[in-house]
């Protein structure tokens, strides 16, 4: 059930009355026409994200949460066989049927799932309960009629009969999973297979999609309180639009992460520039796109000295996704000083990209972040009460003022750059 007090009767609500009150609300869709972008790539599957509406449908499909895959989990080259992955989401628009996407980007075996659900209702796959997903690549469930509010958890089951891996998974999710079997139940912070749920809806304007680093992924907050800025954004929008949270710790606009931990490379997952298409611009619903990276190139291993080839990497971004008709708002980088990896060099190249962005030269429309939760005395500083404690990552109330810093006009197209 939904954490924030504010919005304990709307997620009661029935999902399609809840969204067409919003759609009322604010009135203007994000961009007027219909885009048909089946992605491409090794983690790509022809229908995977498409984002139109089967012929019996009576709406649209739109993205209600994502989570991008990142690597292989350590240690699960057997995979899960014969267990239960419970992976919990939290949607941000509603609707009357869903349908899940399903990844084995990075495993080295077909991965075969024998049942799947979305809050107990079986999901099918070309009519049949099991599926089997290639190496590499993703499959999209059929449609199953099932209510799904907005801003509240969502439970989608899956079962695994044989051995196969590395799975796919989205670590550090601040959210509780469980892992299942005859023994018994474990929780967990990853998610594992589940890349994506679309819901259908008649009134949504479309999708909100996010691409961003941990600061999107919403690392320091409140594990289970749905906290992350752009959960706050959702709230503001009130549930209109789906919210796709893009989010990766670690993820650079640039580079591949070049991170290893417990003897997994890429931790951070593929760059900003690389996943883009699979990320971004095969979200179902797309419509606007607000890029948050940035900040891992400035301060992370090997440093990107140039604020020219950080700015230039976001405005071939901004022109990928003007080439698909989507509207792009672009964030500021936040400070970071007193952070292990800060020095005044690199703060320097941060405060060029960010005077770069203020001028208007990259995105349709910007956020600034960095205004946001400075410290005014100390301007290349988190303000304290902002400060998860390493001086990069945000608690809550500094997720929450990102959130309300985004003017709601900037998703629909209507204040102009420098209005912010």
């Amino acid at each position: 059930m939904p954490r924030r007090q504010g919005y304990a009767l709307l997620t009661a609500l029935v999902a399609g009355t809840a969204t067409l009150a919003a759609a009322v609300a604010f009135g203007t869709a994000l961009v007027t026409d219909e885009r048909q972008a089946p992605p491409s790539g090794a983690g790509a599957h022809a229908a995977a994200r498409h984002p139109a509406a089967p012929a019996v449908s009576t709406g649209t499909w739109v993205a209600t949460w994502t989570g991008a895959p990142v690597s292989a989990e350590p240690n699960s080259g057997q995979g899960y066989p014969g267990r239960t992955i419970r992976n919990i989401v939290h949607t941000s628009v509603g609707g009357d049927a869903a349908r899940i996407t399903l990844s084995n980007l990075f495993g080295a075996v077909p991965l075969v799932i024998d049942q799947a659900a979305v809050n107990t209702r079986r999901v099918t796959f070309g009519g049949l309960p099991t599926v089997t997903v290639a190496a590499g690549r993703q499959v999209v469930s059929d449609p199953v009629v099932v209510p799904v509010a907005p801003d509240t958890d969502l439970e989608v089951t899956l079962r695994t009969p044989y051995a196969g891996g590395p799975v796919t998974q989205h670590p550090n999710t601040h959210q509780t999973s469980y892992l299942a079997d005859d023994d018994g139940t474990w929780s967990t912070t990853r998610w594992r297979y589940l890349t994506a749920v679309d819901v259908r809806n008649k009134t949504s304007p479309g999708a909100i999609v996010v691409i961003g680093d941990s600061l999107t992924a919403g690392s320091g907050s409140t594990t289970d309180a749905d906290n992350r800025w752009t959960d706050v954004l959702s709230d503001r929008l009130r549930h209109a639009y789906g919210v796709a949270n893009q989010g990766i710790a670690g993820n650079r606009l640039l580079r591949d992460s070049p991170l290893t931990r417990n003897g997994v490379k890429n931790v951070g997952g593929p760059s900003g520039a690389h996943r883009f298409e699979r990320d971004v611009l095969s979200v179902a619903g797309a419509k606007t796109v607000i890029i948050a990276l940035g900040i891992n190139d400035v301060q992370q291993y090997p440093q990107e000295p140039d604020p020219r080839r950080i700015t230039t990497g976001l405005r071939a971004l901004t022109e990928r996704a003007h080439a698909q008709g989507l509207r792009v708002v672009g964030a500021t980088l936040t400070p970071f000083q007193g952070y292990a990896t800060w020095t005044p060099e690199r703060d320097s190249v941060r405060l060029a990209v960010n005077e770069e962005i203020r001028a208007g030269r990259i995105f349709d429309a910007f956020v600034d972040f960095d205004r946001a939760v400075r410290d005014p005395y100390a301007p290349n500083r988190i303000l304290p009460e902002y400060d998860s404690g390493d001086r990069l990552h945000f608690n809550d109330a500094g997720y929450r003022a990102l959130g309300h810093a985004i003017d709601l006009g900037a998703v629909d197209g209507t204040p102009k750059a420098d209005a912010f």
